[in-house]
């Protein structure tokens, strides 16, 4: 959104900044290059049959689900290096950023010099995003940008799976594990997200009108904003009580938002922790079968999770959260092992069904509840 022509976010500038900061991949000649990419792209082909047929899916989808096979889904699956994970997440972020920002541009326009501010706050902006996106692009191994396509660039909106693969190349020289049975576990999580995704119709928007009514809430107004950034960095400096959740503090995104926020966020956190949960017990389950080293990949990668590279790390993760990502793991999969021990892997995908079958947060927590609200407690 603009005013004059000058955009609150300067997306070009956010694009430039991550692609100009962000860290080289490691080192690997071009035959190497060719020869991961090519990999990659058949592990995920591979890995769909797979999950579908674990998971039981397909069917969710109808018949032309059910045929398995490279692009079955609707959505693509693209290897891409750093740069490109930061284009197509720039992509997203304006896309679901822009009923906020439109909201934004038309209070400033409205205030003496709204132009001027807006061509400063836009650049200021577009950087600030733009480093948040450097510090992710080294990180993310592979994930499901569902926002993007809204456009229309991906087939119904369904949305890409990214696989990273300088990223996927430097966690597994670093773990030192058997390479394409790494490459292929990583595609197991990633397809059954994009299994979610196609097979789930509903499930796209579901997500995006949560984050849309949390943007709705947000304070235009600067004072407001202002006054919750000044407790969010007394919080993050020492005071402000921010340990008292009991979870070594909240997050700035946790601090900085209103009552109604705070509840739409327990409902994403929840939806969230089960997808995330689905996709390691399916990884898992699979795993075996497929990926003779997996015991030993899935000990390595946990003890590389539940540790930062060091203090500047850990201060960036648990200021943007992902702190909380990791809990969403560990519980998300705790919840699906024990739905699907207790009802079997049919009676749990009544999860998919609709909105209301989601669990809620103290359900992720407690197993039995959702059983008993969903399947009655049989």
């Amino acid at each position: 959104m603009s005013i004059g022509g000058t955009e609150m976010v300067d997306w070009n500038l956010a694009a430039a900044t991550a692609t100009r900061l962000v860290r080289p991949g490691p080192a690997v000649t071009r035959d190497e290059a060719r020869a991961v990419v090519a990999e990659l792209r058949r592990h995920a082909e591979s890995a769909e049959t797979h999950v579908r047929s674990f998971t039981r899916m397909a069917a969710l989808h109808g018949p032309e689900a059910k045929a398995g096979g490279a692009g079955s889904s609707g959505a693509p699956v693209l290897v891409v290096d750093r740069p490109g994970w930061i284009k197509a997440n720039v992509a997203g972020f304006r896309e679901v950023l822009k009923p906020l920002l439109g909201k934004m541009s038309e209070r400033r326009a409205g205030s003496p010099g709204g132009a001027v501010l807006g061509a400063v706050g836009g650049k200021v902006t577009g950087v600030e995003l733009g480093m948040l996106l450097s510090f992710l692009a080294s990180r993310v191994l592979g994930q499901f940008e569902t926002f993007s396509g809204g456009g229309g660039s991906f087939p119904d909106g369904t949305g890409q799976l990214l696989l990273v693969a300088p990223n996927i190349i430097h966690v597994e020289r670093e773990l030192d594990v058997e390479p394409h049975d790494f490459r292929l576990w990583v595609c197991l999580h990633e397809e059954t997200h994009r299994t979610q995704f196609t097979a789930v119709p509903w499930l796209r928007d579901h997500i995006e009108g949560e984050i849309q009514a949390f943007l709705a809430e947000t304070d235009i107004d600067p004072g407001a904003l202002f006054e919750r950034l000044r407790e969010a960095a007394q919080a993050l400096a020492g005071g402000g009580g921010a340990e008292a959740d009991g979870d070594g503090g909240r997050s700035l995104v946790e601090i900085v938002q209103t009552p109604a926020q705070r509840e739409i966020l327990t409902r994403l956190t929840a939806v969230m922790s089960l997808l995330e949960g689905h996709a390691d017990f399916v990884m898992d389950g699979v795993g075996p079968d497929v990926v003779p080293t997996v015991a030993e990949i899935r000990e390595k990668f946990q003890k590389r999770r539940a540790s930062g590279a060091g203090r500047l790390d850990q201060v960036l993760r648990k200021l943007l959260g992902l702190d909380a990502k990791l809990r969403q793991y560990r519980d998300g999969e705790r919840f699906v092992r024990a739905v699907v021990e207790r009802t079997g892997m049919d009676d749990f995908n009544r999860v998919w069904t609709s909105p209301n079958t989601l669990p809620t947060k103290a359900e992720i927590a407690e197993p039995e509840r959702w059983i008993t609200r969903v399947h009655g407690g049989a």
